[in-house]
């Protein structure tokens, strides 16, 4: 099975203390500690020990600059087969539909089986998947946290839904799948296996290699634009009740009362 994996390269919540920019237009990013999306690198994973259990190759793509290179060789350092960087300065500024055309461009040029997306990436849209499958015209499903092989032409799907609930779907291939977190454990990445893709080829593939007109994509095709980026400002804090366990109820209900919780 040919499975294709799309990574970003995003801030690292972990390691950093995400601040917005005097402008008001995006957040400071000169001292950012970046690593691969947290949702992609279970898509990884997944992709991983599905080509481990029904063979074939994994191949991991991104949209970014040279930086991006880096969660590409970690990726293939987990055991990804392959990457590839999609990368021109006609592509800064894309919005969801830009990233999606990018990468919808690079696929086109391949053949692949099953493509797996991150449930979201770091502004927390979740468009990227949905509309990279509705402009390939194949099926899609979100919040995916398990996925089980029935040939090589139909898969089942697992999906969260409200409440707590599970939903099982056949899916034909090929299909696009956007990857929940705790859908697997993504495996240990060491220093040996860094130090082994190091000095792979990572080809790089810009506007013209995958045949997208100049302002199709990019800050001149995005429809969407962010004028604003700010910190919400803080409401009150809790009250804290003092007291017995009856005194404590005796005033949670006189407060619930007070504003018009209950009668």
């Amino acid at each position: 099975m040919e499975i294709l994996v799309c990574v970003k390269r995003v801030p690292d919540t972990a390691e950093n203390e995400i601040v917005v920019n005097s402008k008001g237009t995006d957040i400071e990013r000169g001292d950012l500690v970046y690593s691969v999306n947290e949702w992609d690198n279970y898509a990884v994973e997944e992709a991983i020990q599905i080509r481990d259990n029904v063979g074939g190759s994994v191949t991991v793509v991104t949209v970014g600059d040279a930086d991006a290179e880096e969660i590409l060789r970690r990726e293939m350092a987990m055991g990804a087969d392959k990457g590839v960087l999609l990368s021109d300065d006609a592509f800064n500024g894309s919005d969801g539909k830009g990233i999606a055309a990018i990468l919808k461009a690079e696929i086109a040029k391949g053949k692949y089986d099953l493509i797996l997306t991150g449930a979201q990436a770091d502004d927390g849209a979740a468009q990227v998947g949905g509309m990279l499958a509705a402009m390939l015209d194949i099926p899609y499903a979100s919040l995916v946290n398990k996925i089980e092989i029935v040939s090589d032409k139909v898969i089942k799907v697992g999906r969260e839904i409200e409440g707590g609930n599970q939903e099982m779907s056949e899916i034909d291939l090929p299909c696009v799948l956007s990857i929940q977190t705790g859908i697997n454990e993504p495996r240990y990445v060491g220093i040996r296996g860094i130090r082994k893709v190091a000095s792979i080829e990572i080809p790089v593939h810009g506007s013209a290699d995958l045949g997208l007109a100049a302002g199709s994509v990019g800050a001149a095709g995005a429809k969407v634009k962010r004028v604003d980026y700010f910190v919400p400002l803080m409401g009150e804090g809790a009250v804290m009740l003092e007291g017995s366990s009856d005194e404590i109820a005796g005033k949670l209900i006189e407060l619930l009362k007070s504003k018009g919780g209950i009668k």
